[in-house]
């Protein structure tokens, strides 16, 4: 693992930046100048200035996306501001050329006001197609999403909606591995912000067509204090609103208890909170999905001897990485595809679907494609087009 960190932070010194911007039209006489700048570019410009949707299809906003982010909750690192947030921004901007072949640009606030968040992302919002909201802490995350969502192009927070795509394609494989009825699983999540919050919408289908979406049994959402119930006095406005949709037995209790009986676990919080003990008390042949980065909250070999029979990370030196690369590259070129004005409900159940099916013949080590896999992208973008569509 250190091994990673080191060889990493070499290359970054190396290449001072893992994109760049190349041209489309080359530049080696005066005609070549004159076409792709002045006088030539004044035409373009008249056609846009009547009539704005042309920017699609005469600039590159038609295969733009902005990564935008604060830096206030990157990922395992914590608030680590703008700058530092950098590096995950951009290579976030890799993988949409490398998966999807967008364009897309690192936009790194040195704020973390929400109004003026929402209205700096307003205000650049004309030049790109979509905006892929990243590391934003919680609450403040679902506060920025929504108020950016009638801007006229998708605004997507992948923390929340892409984590909970994959997790909900991969426990879709593994209740099939098993033999299991999704609606039957109880389910218990550890870690109650951007990503725990919307996993648990998902799983519960909270804004979504029950026409298109299955609903588990019962989730009930963990922090730091245990359970969250009815009776705590310590909840913040987000966290009771949980209550709406999880834990309707009112359970009370430690992570620990909750899990006893439990036929899945999905952690998306710290590592080294579960104990080989602690999976023996869930149901037989349990799914366990731990999340945590770098240390899971369980480590694989551990849940195994707990007798989990699948058993997945987010780490990529384990079977069964859950990689958020696999959902949002995809769901973003189906959406520019689609010219879709935003990302709806039906669109993310159509990518969760598209991404369980891309995986031939799911084995418990094996419930989702590999990261790798170029052919996913186009399976999920194609899903998210058709239901872009039908929206």
């Amino acid at each position: 693992m250190s091994d990673f960190f080191e060889r990493s932070l070499i290359v970054h010194e190396q290449l001072r930046g893992k994109i760049g911007v190349m041209g489309k039209i080359p530049i080696s006489n005066r005609d070549d100048l004159s076409l792709a700048y002045t006088p030539g570019v004044a035409r373009p410009c008249e056609v846009i200035a009547k009539d704005q949707s042309k920017a699609r299809e005469l600039t590159i906003k038609h295969n733009s996306v902005a990564v935008v982010s604060d830096g206030s909750a990157v990922l395992g690192l914590g608030n680590i501001g703008p700058h530092a947030a950098i590096p995950v921004m951009e290579g976030k901007a890799l993988l949409f050329k490398e998966f999807a072949n967008i364009d897309a640009w690192p936009i790194c606030l040195d704020t973390q006001h929400v109004d003026e968040i929402v209205t700096t992302v307003k205000q650049i919002a004309p030049v790109f197609g979509g905006i892929n909201l990243e590391d934003f802490s919680a609450p403040r995350c679902f506060e920025i999403e929504r108020r950016l969502q009638e801007i006229g192009i998708p605004v997507f927070h992948d923390d929340q909606h892409g984590t909970a795509i994959v997790l909900l394609a991969a426990l879709i494989n593994a209740a099939k591995v098993l033999d299991r009825d999704l609606t039957k699983l109880k389910v218990v999540i550890n870690g109650a912000g951007a990503a725990g919050t919307a996993i648990a919408r998902l799983l519960r289908c909270v804004g979504h067509s029950t026409e298109v979406c299955v609903s588990v049994n019962d989730v009930v959402v963990c922090d730091s204090k245990g359970a969250i119930h009815k009776d705590r006095s310590d909840l913040a406005e987000y966290k009771q609103e949980l209550l709406r949709y999880t834990n309707r037995k009112d359970r009370v209790g430690t992570l620990q208890e909750m899990l006893v009986g439990a036929d899945v676990f999905i952690g998306v919080s710290k590592g080294n909170l579960l104990t080989v003990d602690d999976v023996s008390k869930m149901a037989k042949d349990s799914i366990v999905l731990a999340m945590a980065n770098p240390i899971p909250e369980i480590m694989p070999e551990d849940a195994k001897q707990g007798g989990a029979a699948v058993v997945g990370t987010g780490r990529s030196d384990f079977p069964n990485q859950i990689n958020n690369v696999l959902a949002f590259p995809g769901i973003f070129r189906g959406a520019l595809d689609a010219c879709a004005p935003a990302i709806s409900e039906e669109m993310k159940i159509a990518a969760a679907h598209a991404l369980a099916d891309a995986t031939t013949d799911p084995t418990p080590d094996r419930v989702l494609p590999d990261p790798l896999d170029r052919s996913v992208a186009p399976q999920v973008a194609d899903a998210v087009a058709k239901a872009a569509s039908l929206s």
